[in-house]
């Protein structure tokens, strides 16, 4: 199971019913058929946006949409070409599209990522040296050959 369709279902059980503990939250997923371990849980539940209130987590304001689609689908979807350039990547994506990837790539946290900045068909993706930039690259490209 991947992780948008693990936080898909977590969005689910918090708003059917009262989930005060991470604990609580586990179980609910197992007795779906989802495993989730404690620190996959403070992930999804940091991404989520979710907050503790006196009737279990919810959802914030700001985060009251269901996750979109996880990194992977967005890269294999929308890239288009990655170019290294010594620390820098460039996605390119058809028009309109640089944004979403921008986003879920910010959202991923990656350490490997220092910073993004999208425009309408590009994504320049900032890494800490070369190295690193040409590891990212490897790991796009392998997200673009998964189908």
């Amino acid at each position: 199971m991947n992780k948008s369709y693990r936080q898909r279902q977590i969005v689910k059980l918090i708003r059917s019913r009262q989930l005060h503990t991470q604990e609580d939250l586990a179980k609910a997923l197992r007795a779906i058929g989802i495993p989730a371990t404690q620190v996959t849980l403070s992930r999804d539940i940091r991404e989520l946006g979710l907050i503790k209130t006196p009737d279990g987590y919810a959802q914030s304001a700001a985060e009251t949409a269901l996750p979109g689609p996880d990194l992977a689908t967005l890269i294999r979807d929308y890239v288009l070409d990655i170019r290294a350039a010594q620390n820098l990547l460039v996605l390119r994506t058809p028009p309109g599209h640089a944004n979403a990837v921008g986003i879920a790539l910010d959202k991923a946290e990656w350490s490997e990522i220092t910073g993004t900045i999208a425009g309408d068909d590009t994504v320049l993706v900032v890494a800490p040296d070369a190295k690193t930039a040409g590891a990212l690259r490897s790991t796009f490209l392998r997200m673009l050959a998964q189908e």
